[in-house]
């Protein structure tokens, strides 16, 4: 039974406000932030939340600034970049559940970008554990080959002058990724053409090397946009960080498909428990990959 969760707006910096959904649980065990992947709408997620929230956790769910409920007017007026997502609306979510939730265990549920800038969250120190789906790098040449040209022809041919010719990427329109404030898709350019991705990019080695909230990296095989390479070199940023990673087949779960977005869609409800449970359940353990 789909659960009615709560609209809740927060003010993440002047000017700027944001909405989440949060779902609660009769026996909270924890609380877990679901962070979605880059331009897709908290809404892709309501399924998935509503079912983690029945297995007895609260769960918060936000848009990042620009993005599906959070667009307080036309995208070519409104500028944020990534860094803004991370270092304001992320860190808003996380203070929001741990000023109303303290005595709660708090993980950072990651899709895609949602584990990518986590480093980049001023206060990530309040979450006990990270967990990541289809997390990796985006740097272009480290990509699936079928992905290589048209990656090549959207950083070099298509986002630098079509960015300034409408004020946003049109990504709906095109059927790339999903609408995307200027400022944020420019920032996302640079960051695929640096073979060290974000933390090249911005020089944040250091940063991230400094991360040590525990993380459980899963993967998926099938992923269409993601190679091995990809996903063992974001992870390896987090140098501090204990971690356990996971690479998952369709056939382990008994599917012929699990790719980088269909895991979260209702048809995948079945395979959530198996997906999903031990690794969230080993998570909230008091000693979960301590050494």
């Amino acid at each position: 039974m789909m659960q009615q969760p709560k609209r809740i707006t927060l003010n993440t910096a002047p000017q700027r406000d944001i909405v989440a959904y949060q779902w609660q649980a009769e026996a909270p065990r924890a609380v877990i932030i679901m962070a979605p992947a880059m331009a897709v709408p908290q809404a892709y997620y309501q399924h998935f939340c509503n079912w983690l929230a029945a297995q007895g956790f609260h769960v918060i769910s936000f848009d990042y600034y620009g993005i599906g409920a959070s667009v307080d007017k036309p995208l070519s007026q409104l500028s944020t970049s990534i860094t803004d997502w991370a270092t304001y609306d992320a860190a808003a979510i996380i203070d929001y559940a741990t000023s109303n939730y303290p005595q709660l265990p708090l993980l950072w549920f990651a899709h895609s970008i949602g584990g990518q800038l986590f480093g980049m969250i001023p206060n990530h120190n309040a979450v006990q554990h990270m967990i990541t789906v289809a997390t990796g790098t985006g740097f272009w040449k480290d990509t699936k080959p079928q992905l290589k040209y048209k990656s090549w022809l959207l950083w070099r041919a298509i986002t630098p002058w079509l960015i300034p010719l409408r004020g946003y990427f049109p990504g709906r329109a095109l059927g790339i990724v999903g609408n995307v404030p200027a400022k944020a898709m420019q920032q996302w350019r640079r960051w695929c053409l640096h073979p060290d991705y974000l933390v090249g990019a911005e020089n944040l080695y250091q940063r991230y090397a400094e991360v040590k909230t525990p993380i459980t990296s899963l993967a998926f095989s099938d992923d269409e946009l993601l190679t091995e390479r990809n996903i063992t070199a974001m992870h390896n940023f987090y140098k501090t960080a204990v971690q356990q990673r996971h690479v998952i087949t369709p056939e382990q779960i008994g599917t012929r498909r699990i790719g980088h977005f269909s895991v979260f869609r209702p048809s995948y409800q079945d395979y959530w428990p198996e997906l999903f449970q031990q690794h969230i359940e080993k998570a909230l353990a008091p000693s979960a990959f301590r050494s």
